[in-house]
């Protein structure tokens, strides 16, 4: 079995974990970890493996992949990078916004 993968976090992403992580504790008191409870969770699956998300062919940065967060309502967008090869989370967002992020 493969080793999984380092994962990095893109500045622009990690903004968007932050303050999806911090609106999730303040209204969604029955579950306020949930946000960062789901994300590790995706994190260690993508990182195993990679080529599990779907390709994003509607954004303009190469080889991006998201993989849908059904609990908490967010799509996560990822590529995976060579030399050395690793994941880098490019961006969150949620469902409702309707079209994909800018990135």
């Amino acid at each position: 079995m493969k080793e999984p993968l380092p994962l990095e976090v893109t500045g622009l992403a990690a903004r968007q974990i932050r303050t999806a992580e911090s609106w999730w504790r303040e209204n969604r008191r029955a579950a306020p970890e949930a946000v960062h409870e789901e994300l590790e969770r995706v994190f260690s699956f993508i990182a195993s493996q990679p080529g599990a998300g779907g390709r994003a062919n509607d954004l303009d940065l190469p080889g991006v992949r998201r993989i849908s967060l059904p609990k908490i309502k967010y799509q996560l967008y990822y590529r995976v990078l060579p030399n050395p090869e690793r994941v880098q989370v490019v961006a969150l967002w949620h469902t409702r916004r309707g079209k994909p992020p800018r990135l």
